[in-house]
């Protein structure tokens, strides 16, 4: 390409060149003094002496250039010089819409930046800024990156835009906004009228996110000032939340009076904290009210909005369809093979048990799995997925509970995949929410929605199953789950509890790991509960004892 000479680049504003060193100070704050000898970004980038034809530069960026590009745009963003700053990224567009909002949305002034030293083409900085809203003013301070990267078309260097290059919780397509907040707080009560926190009950956490979503804006609350993160499409579609990064002002929150039990929350919030990955659900049958709900991981209400497979407690679902058809009843001879072959696939009992010469309510009991896969031939591909839309209310995705939940789900499959979700497995997923209410309805014979903020509220509807089971069915249903929390899997953990109750429980399956999620759910009287514990074995071994506790707890 022939002999090239490095020149240092003529600019109207700029840093001082003092003995080949090069000082940039922003603001009055240095950038740090870097050595350019050799040229540096400040360089001609690539032309050639040869028949005026203009060479791409290519390869790794040098010191120089990662340094003079990023300092081109955080001077040029410090100053407020949009433009300029936008100019020297590699998407302008977004970049200058991200940048005229920080001041015109976001409302951040005196603005400074401090660049850190590279590591390769990324440099890290931190920011100094003040929100500052009408008469109200905090300070910011938090740290970011940027990474150079050359652009292929012209080897120019330019640093790579992110939304994340603004503030690190932005995602692309997020912007920062400063202002009333969209939602007003809101001030959960229990059921006695008292206030109930996180700080007291942890698991409310995003229980209480839920209540100021959906009544934040009606419940008589004012809207505090705060700098927040407002999600884009992109971040809506993960399921993330905007978030509150600075509060101005604290708004005037409106109150929001709940079903909730403080004595049996606080109990729940015990139980789950002594296992890892446990949720649990307690619910008042006659009714519908959710009385507490826990989960010992903070960050998503898997009690509600779960969506795992049941295992054997979907044994009730699937008993009520098999009673309704007249093709079973609980003390009907019927053998639990050791191994049962469907559509190619062969499906085992747990530990290879079997029950040859017992009846359906010793394999209920027992949780014997082909006791249940056996009357796949005898079913059509929709009868599971229409017995619990029609009589427990599952999977129409209606469910209105006061704050997001998972209403489960019974798709209609066929051949093996239809056998396993006879035991609640293949495409079948429940949360504890889900299951305490199938237990709640084999208690009092109908489907009650749960729910956690009473309809009158705000005349919202409540979803209604579309047939109620026969009262023959229910007193089949409550006889083989009384044996099992008297004489089956369950007995141990309902010890002392009967003789008003009935139980069952559930181990399920789960790729890539060693134990089962276990799960439980049962009744006494006038209510139930129903809880998982992910990872941890058996149920009546792992939640077993969590449900157990909070029915002698609420008796």
């Amino acid at each position: 390409m022939g002999n090239r000479r490095r020149v240092a680049e003529r600019r109207k504003t700029g840093p001082a060149v003092v003995g080949g060193m090069i000082a940039v100070v922003v603001g009055g704050a240095g950038f740090g003094v870097y050595a350019l000898y050799d040229g540096g970004a400040a360089a001609d980038e690539g032309t050639s002496a040869s028949a005026g034809h203009r060479a791409v530069k290519s390869g790794p960026l040098t010191a120089a250039e990662i340094r003079t590009a990023s300092t081109r745009f955080l001077t040029a963003w410090q100053h407020g010089r949009v433009s300029e700053a936008a100019a020297a990224t590699d998407d302008s567009t977004a970049a200058t819409a991200l940048l005229t909002g920080y001041t015109k949305d976001a409302h951040l002034k005196d603005v400074t930046l401090a660049p850190a030293a590279a590591t390769g083409a990324k440099v890290p900085f931190s920011v100094k800024a003040t929100v500052s809203y009408r008469s109200l003013g905090k300070p910011l301070t938090y740290g970011s990156a940027l990474t150079v990267v050359r652009r292929a078309s012209d080897g120019k260097p330019l640093v790579d835009w992110h939304a994340s290059v603004v503030h690190p919780d932005l995602k692309d397509g997020d912007t920062l906004v400063t202002g009333e907040s969209g939602t007003p707080p809101v001030t959960a009560l229990d059921r006695d009228g008292k206030e109930m926190t996180a700080a007291a009950y942890p698991s409310l956490g995003t229980v209480l996110d839920g209540l100021r979503e959906k009544y934040g804006k009606t419940a008589g609350g004012k809207a505090g000032v705060e700098l927040r993160v407002v999600r884009g499409k992109a971040s809506k579609a993960d399921k993330l939340s905007d978030k509150t990064l600075v509060e101005l002002s604290k708004g005037t929150p409106g109150t929001v009076r709940t079903t909730l039990s403080p004595t049996l929350q606080a109990v729940a919030e015990q139980q789950v904290g002594k296992r890892e990955r446990a949720s649990v659900v307690v619910l008042r049958p006659s009714t519908g009210e959710i009385l507490a709900v826990a989960n010992s991981g903070h960050g998503f209400n898997t009690a509600f909005q779960g969506s795992l497979a049941p295992g054997s407690t979907m044994k009730i679902v699937t008993s009520t369809m098999l009673f309704e058809k007249g093709l079973v009843t609980p003390e009907a001879s019927h053998p639990c093979p050791k191994t049962y072959k469907l559509a190619g696939w062969t499906f085992h009992n747990d530990a290879d048990s079997e029950i040859k010469q017992g009846t359906f309510k010793q394999s209920f009991g027992a949780s014997c799995n082909n006791a249940f896969i056996n009357f796949a031939p005898k079913l059509s591909d929709s009868d599971l997925t229409e017995e619990a839309q029609q009589v427990y209310g599952l999977g129409l995705n209606n469910w209105a509970v006061g704050v997001p939940s998972f209403d489960g789900s019974v798709p209609v499959q066929s051949g093996a995949q239809m056998g396993a979700s006879l035991i609640g497995q293949g495409g079948v997923r429940m949360n504890p929410l889900n299951m305490v209410s199938v237990a709640a309805t084999v208690r009092t014979g109908v489907f009650h929605q749960p729910y956690l903020v009473s309809p009158s509220v705000d005349d919202r509807t409540l979803a209604k199953a579309s047939r109620t089971m026969a009262s023959k069915t229910q007193a089949e249903l409550k006889d083989v789950m009384q044996y099992t929390a008297a004489y089956g899997t369950a007995a141990k953990a309902m010890a002392g509890l009967g003789p008003d109750y009935g139980a069952k429980t559930g181990s399920a399956e789960v790729d890539g790991q060693k134990k089962p999620n276990g799960w439980f759910t049962a009744y006494k009287g006038d209510l139930a509960a129903a809880g998982v514990v992910q990872a941890g074995g058996h149920g009546g071994d792992t939640a077993g004892p969590i449900v157990a506790t909070l029915l002698k707890t609420g008796s």
